[in-house]
């Protein structure tokens, strides 16, 4: 058994390694520019980086990088090593400040959305002094942010670390109203919950979409999958929890609170979630789980699949993003305390919440589109694509008390009686999880649901810090000039309820009646990434990222760009997969089978021609027919890709695929999966859904 506390962080240069490695005033120094954004000397940072080279080094490391998120959706690094040349031939291991603070990095294969021309090389990786160096597989890794040669933004860190810096100064604005005057930063904090399936790998390498797309294209329902709910919460198989124990050990080296490990709803599916931390780490460590479960699971003889809906008709894969605000005194801001209808504060921020979700439903949901998503969103298994808040019935029932000026009596303490005298009794929470909200109120934080499993967290981070920080920078306004701030906060939270109160649904998202009262309501309803983009770069959110200095125009364009690119060239690799595994592998199939029950037939007659061979020539005509129809969908999907080219514009084309593309790849799979299920499985090319999912 490892000894936990001596493991976790043994691979991280943290503030306890800090502490005992570098000289008191270097560490000082480095701790302001953590806590205070203070700016870093290059004297210290030779000091930091010398300290840090020898620390890796003791721990096997030869070669450094600045590691960073560019806009592909995943991390990149480029490793050099320690080693410089002496005069006899030799080497020294070296590591300078400048090397620790500044990468150059080549720019112009990474995504840009056209800011850098394809011959614009030049691009350059900044410290993240906030977030902790680890090693990986024998590299010092830095975390870093990334900018192109011209200064515009080409990562994910940068933005959010603006965001965050962005509601730290709005909400220290609205704190100083009330009268703390201790609160020098205030901090988002997430909590990314990360679900994932496991196939095994000889399975898996067996299956062309699975490699190629992340996602089945074609697979028959097997006779179970997840009706019976015996999976969700079950014991975890032995191959399994191996591999969960070694993801735990692996992570906990790098400095990731892994906490919560189980099996989720879906046959082969499970669960991870860590300990909250501030949203910039918990975005880096959140970058590095998806890695680290995906090399650990090679090892198992397993495969990590991350896709948000690798298998149709079970349960698809999300993250929930368990968001909150917290002072540097360690107060969390969304906290309601014993008695929420007098936490005049609490319900600023509550209502500042709900207003920058009302305001920017636009952009939450532009925050987690993506063509993965776009199978799981709305499927019953996930909040549907319109954004939605839960408060539950106790901050539901103090709002009503704000708005109409009624009193409000606090709910009781109940107790949670089992009538079984041997069990304790417990203290009931004052209201129930509603688990079909896209944003719901959880204790002491928001869950913002929507999230699809592969993808990178900073992206909604960003959107929620800065929708919130322009709303809290509008109450700053208005309190800092009121004469009776409690009376101020007050009407402010009354006017905000009554102009919001829309965007609050307790009830069930699932139901077709919440989406004819959602239009009622006047909520947006954005199904797939092509309905919801064009709001990105609307004048109201080009406007407020400006105003806010998250995004340039330029670069705010630059990622609608991008993200609408990625979903063409997302569909048009399934599109191509889909024809391949058709051509080569499906017609062949079922040709061979058909060819083998004619001469089955053959052979029976010809032994007694009075014997009837009735089940062979229907299944003969049945498969058949369905083969025709089935070159005949191959031939709509190839005349739909090919036609993808006629298309201008990166939306149009993005349309195109969603309309034309996709449809014809689920015609053709309707008509596949029911040949599948009339197919002799030996002679079916590619492992059964049942395999896939049941195997491990």
């Amino acid at each position: 058994m490892p000894n936990v506390p001596e493991l976790f962080g043994s691979l991280v240069f943290n503030d306890a390694t800090m502490k005992e490695r570098l000289p008191k005033d270097t560490y000082k120094a480095l701790k302001k520019t953590i806590q205070d954004g203070k700016p870093l000397d290059i004297n210290i940072a030779n000091v930091v980086a010398h300290a840090m080279k020898e620390w890796a080094i003791e721990n096997g490391a030869t070669h450094f990088t600045h590691w960073f998120q560019p806009m592909t959706g995943i991390t990149a690094e480029k490793h050099d090593s320690f080693i410089s040349p002496t005069p006899d031939g030799k080497v020294i291991m070296e590591f300078s400040g400048k090397e620790l603070i500044k990468g150059e990095p080549d720019a112009s294969s990474f995504p840009s959305g056209g800011i850098r021309a394809t011959f614009e090389a030049r691009g350059y990786t900044a410290w993240d002094p906030t977030s902790y160096a680890f090693i990986k597989e024998g590299s010092l890794c830095i975390p870093t942010a990334f900018c192109s040669y011209t200064g515009e933004v080409l990562d994910k860190k940068t933005p959010l670390l603006r965001s965050m810096e962005c509601i730290s100064q709005q909400a220290v604005r609205v704190l100083r109203t009330f009268g703390d005057t201790t609160t020098t930063r205030v901090l988002t904090t997430v909590g990314p919950e990360q679900e994932y399936f496991l196939v095994d790998k000889e399975v898996y390498k067996k299956r062309k979409d699975l490699i190629y797309c992340g996602r089945t294209l074609f697979g028959a329902r097997p006779p179970k999958g997840q009706e019976l709910d015996d999976h969700y919460f079950g014991s975890i198989k032995p191959r399994v929890a191996a591999y969960m124990k070694d993801l735990d050990e692996e992570l906990w080296k790098l400095g990731i609170y892994a906490k919560t490990k189980h099996n989720e709803v879906a046959p082969a599916q499970h669960e991870l979630a860590p300990i909250f931390d501030t949203t910039n780490i918990a975005t880096d460590h959140n970058q590095l789980t998806m890695e680290v479960m995906k090399k650990v699971a090679d090892k198992h003889g397993l495969v990590c699949l991350l896709h948000e809906k690798p298998f149709a008709g079970v349960n698809g894969s999300g993250k929930h993003n368990n968001w909150s605000i917290s002072t540097n005194t360690g107060k969390n801001l969304l906290d309601p305390s014993k008695n929420p209808r007098e936490n005049t504060q609490f319900l600023v921020f509550l209502a500042a919440v709900i207003k920058a979700v009302d305001e920017h439903q636009d952009l939450l949901r532009v925050s987690v589109a993506s063509a993965g998503n776009d199978h799981r969103l709305g499927a019953n298994e996930a909040p549907p694509a319109i954004i939605s808040m839960f408060l539950g019935d106790e901050l539901t029932a103090v709002l009503e008390s704000v708005e109409t000026g009624k009193d409000y009596k606090a709910q009781d303490v109940k107790m949670m009686d089992t009538n079984v005298d041997v069990l304790p009794n417990f203290v009931k929470d004052t209201t129930d999880r509603n688990r079909t909200s896209p944003f719901a109120f959880t204790g002491n934080k928001f869950e913002f649901r929507m999230l699809g499993s592969s993808e990178n967290i900073a992206c909604a981070n960003i959107m929620l810090n800065t929708a919130v920080a322009d709303v809290l920078e509008e109450f700053a306004d208005v309190l800092e000039k009121a004469d009776d701030v409690k009376s101020a906060a007050e009407e402010l939270v009354k006017k905000t309820i009554k102009e919001h109160k829309r965007i609050i649904f307790n009830g069930n998202n699932y139901s077709d009646e919440w989406v004819a009262e959602a239009e009622r309501r006047g909520l947006l309803n954005l199904r797939t990434l092509p309905d919801a983009l064009p709001y990105y770069i609307s004048d109201k959110n080009i406007k407020l990222f400006q105003k806010h200095n998250i995004y340039t125009p330029v670069e705010i364009k630059a990622r609608y760009e991008i993200q609408l690119e990625n979903y063409a060239k997302i569909l048009n690799i399934e599109a191509l997969t889909a024809l391949d595994m058709a051509k080569k592998d499906i017609v062949p199939a079922v040709s061979e089978y058909i060819k083998e029950l004619a001469k089955t037939a053959s052979l029976v007659k010809s032994v007694d021609s009075e014997i009837c061979t009735c089940a062979e020539t229907e299944l003969i005509k049945k498969l058949s027919s369905l083969l025709s129809s089935f070159t005949k969908k191959i031939d709509e999907l190839d005349k739909a890709v090919v036609g993808a080219k006629e298309v201008d514009g990166v939306l149009e084309t993005a349309v195109y695929y969603k309309d034309s593309v996709l449809a014809s790849m689920q015609e053709l799979r309707a008509v596949a999966d029911e040949m599948e299920q009339n197919m002799s499985s030996k002679l079916w090319p590619y492992p059964s859904y049942g395999t896939m999912l049941f195997s491990v």
